[in-house]
């Protein structure tokens, strides 16, 4: 009897429309297409353990159980929320047992990055040696969620978000699937769509919402947003979308591609993006990427944060996009970074080698007996207000740490240097004359 309730229990339509061949899923051709790696390994019949990492609603689940029913394995389901150590015992034991009379096992763990390392490395000798066909489901990178030993032993396979095209499919056959057109306008249809944010399950649950809805005008876009609820846009600030996105804003800004730059800046607040963490990243930006081809950089940065700090949310981002707005149009340099830089690879080389004599204070006769401060000559009092001398360590080569750039001020700084080194060069002939 409890089969027959839930044979006539109701189904969600994203389950009713579940594909039932590899040949129903959509957006994942580079995957499932005969050049495809899993559509090789299903048209052998020879099944890698493998990650499948990809936002949610993409296929993933659906994706393993077609696999395993194209192999003919048994289809062991998982999920590392709800599982621990005492689960796999069980699930590896039945594994041995249809091993031992010819039949593999496709062990599918969703959410897999929840098993912390311990519990992963116990799928390590079931995996090597066969007992089961691990396909472990992920949202988060697995470069940082699972150790290094469990990938080595599995292909990782990245599912794309569902384009809009796969997007229309679903939509295409949810009206077949309900016999009638989905009660929209044109704009409204689109609008649903980008509304899903490639998520397919996200999509068919507001089409299914839709369906449901009273017989009335076909709804236009102001009344679809009245009628369901648009997805948040994915990311976490604690994982791999918090860094995708603060690197995709870095690089616009490097670019100088203001409009890039504003974009991403909006996406992390929309997202929950905490803005004093962008505020001080816009501050080292700044010094980095701009540093002295514009010496105001960093001083609107500063600014920028202590004016979200004083106003605060919603109106101090407006100080924070203008400054997305002037590091991206400000000329950049990174000279001062890469001079810092060679001068610390310098400093850890050279060692403890003192400063020449000459630029030493001499405050006790001893000091002045030893030599400190003789030969000093102190720039103000001669003519070009420059003197020339040697202020790097006795034995340690000159060095030319920054080179700055022809572009912005640094332009200028450039001539100084050149003007100081004319001078310098001078002043040595002088001395050995």
């Amino acid at each position: 009897m409890t089969n027959l309730f839930e044979s006539q229990a109701p189904r969600p339509l994203a389950d009713r429309l579940r594909p039932q061949s590899l040949d129903e899923v959509v957006g994942q051709d580079h995957l499932l297409g005969p050049e495809g790696p899993i559509g090789r390994m299903v048209a052998t019949g020879r099944i890698s353990s493998m990650i499948l990492w990809g936002p949610p609603g993409c296929g993933k689940t659906t994706l393993a159980r077609l696999i395993a029913a194209r192999s003919d394995m048994q289809f062991e389901p998982l999920s590392a929320v709800f599982s621990g150590v005492a689960d796999l015992r069980k699930i590896f034991e039945a594994a041995k047992g249809r091993r031992s009379v010819g039949r593999g096992t496709l062990l599918f763990v969703d959410e897999i990055h929840r098993f912390n390392r311990a519990q992963q490395d116990g799928f390590l000798p079931y995996v090597e040696d066969g007992t089961v066909t691990l396909v472990g489901a992920t949202t988060e990178n697995p470069s940082f969620e699972l150790n290094g030993a469990l990938l080595s032993r599995c292909q990782v396979f990245v599912l794309r978000r569902l384009d809009d095209e796969a997007l229309e499919k679903l939509l295409a056959r949810a009206e077949a699937v309900e016999g009638r057109v989905l009660p929209v306008m044109p704009e409204a249809r689109q609008a649903l769509r980008a509304m899903a944010d490639g998520d397919g399950r996200y999509l068919l649950n507001m089409t299914e919402e839709l369906f449901r809805l009273p017989a009335k005008a076909p709804l236009d876009v102001a009344g679809l947003a009245a009628a369901v609820q648009r997805r948040m846009p994915l990311y976490d600030k604690a994982q791999e979308s918090h860094y995708n996105l603060i690197s995709a804003l870095h690089k616009s800004l490097r670019g100088s591609d203001a409009d890039a730059a504003l974009y991403w800046f909006a996406r992390m607040l929309v997202g929950g993006e905490d803005p004093l963490y962008v505020a001080r990243r816009m501050v080292r930006f700044a010094a980095e990427d701009v540093g002295l081809a514009d010496p105001d950089a960093l001083v609107q940065a500063l600014a920028a944060w202590d004016t979200y700090e004083r106003l605060g949310s919603p109106e101090g981002e407006l100080a924070l996009a203008q400054c997305v707005l002037y590091l991206a149009t400000a000329p950049k340099s990174n000279a001062a970074y890469r001079a810092f830089g060679a001068a610390q690879r310098a400093a850890r080389e050279t060692g403890s080698l003192m400063p020449p004599k000459h630029i030493l204070n001499a405050p006790t006769r001893l000091m002045r007996d030893l030599g400190y401060a003789k030969g000093y000559e102190y720039d103000h009092d001669t003519e070009e207000g420059f003197s020339g001398q040697n202020y790097f360590p006795d034995g340690m080569a000159r060095s030319e740490f920054y080179q700055p750039v022809e572009r912005g001020f640094e332009r200028e700084i450039r001539k100084r240097l050149d003007y100081w080194a004319k001078l310098r060069n001078r002043a040595q002939s002088q001395r050995e004359e």
